[in-house]
């Protein structure tokens, strides 16, 4: 299934994919699928370093990117991030170095970090040598957006892709299917749910066009069970939504509760 998969995306033009040293064994599932296509060489990746991973461990660090390596069967990476925002503390005790030997080694060419947080985002951005920032954002996570991350990213010529792109799938979810343990969040969906009925578009199609909108210099990331949740999405990126109906998001999904917002607080 992942080679399907890998497969739609990639004659659909998709060239990226993201992974992570601690996502299981999702780098040896990712290089399987690209050698089986022969694109190994014509992709690029992203991955994470392994959070449990001393990043002042310089041979730890160069280790785990040469394990990355083998396992996806590339040459070299697209972007190696620091899987946690806690990290940038470390920028001037050493990991800036360590992190700069292994981008002059031709093993990884660009480097960033994982944020949460909207200051840390901002940190990250005005860091010389972290040229990406991968961070959450959505139709109720706007927290970046009002704190000008984006702008400020096209500013400095940094990369900025976002994630949680539907919430942790909670964005899409039957208000009947949301867990007795998050009943918290039961009232947002069903506004959300009303005001996807009452635009005639879905709430797929206003999660993505929003992005759309408002980001048009980052790129988004999306994951896959089946080749048709690729085609799906790439269908619903093409729908174009109305500068009012943003308008719109903006007034009603304004002051959304940390506790919906951070899966971590689930």
């Amino acid at each position: 299934m992942a080679t399907a998969i890998i497969q739609e995306a990639w004659k659909n033009g998709i060239c990226e994919f993201d992974t992570a040293q601690g996502y299981g064994i999702s780098e040896e599932v990712l290089g399987k699928a690209l050698s089986e296509m022969g694109i190994a060489r014509e992709v690029r990746i992203i991955s994470k370093f392994n959070p449990n991973l001393n990043p002042l461990d310089a041979v730890s660090m160069s280790d785990a990117l040469d394990k990355s390596l083998k396992r996806l069967g590339v040459p070299y990476l697209f972007g190696i991030l620091l899987h946690r925002e806690e990290m940038l503390s470390l920028w001037d005790k050493g990991l800036a170095e360590i992190l700069h030997k292994l981008l002059v080694s031709d093993r990884v060419k660009y480097i960033g970090v994982s944020v949460y947080s909207p200051d840390k985002a901002v940190q990250a951005l005005k860091t010389e040598g972290i040229d990406i920032v991968q961070l959450p954002t959505n139709v109720l996570d706007r927290r970046f957006e009002k704190a000008g991350v984006f702008e400020l990213a096209d500013k400095n010529k940094k990369k900025v892709y976002i994630r949680s792109i539907f919430l942790q799938g909670l964005l899409l979810m039957d208000v009947e299917e949301i867990p007795e343990k998050m009943t918290f969040a039961r009232p947002m969906i069903e506004r959300f749910e009303s005001f996807s009925r009452d635009s005639g578009l879905t709430r797929q199609e206003i999660a993505l066009g929003y992005l759309r909108m408002e980001a048009p210099g980052a790129k988004v990331i999306f994951g896959a069970d089946t080749p048709e949740q690729v085609r799906e999405n790439l269908r619903t990126w093409e729908k174009d939504i109305s500068f009012s109906l943003v308008s719109e998001v903006k007034e009603i999904f304004g002051g959304v509760d940390e506790k919906i917002l951070n899966p971590g607080l689930w």
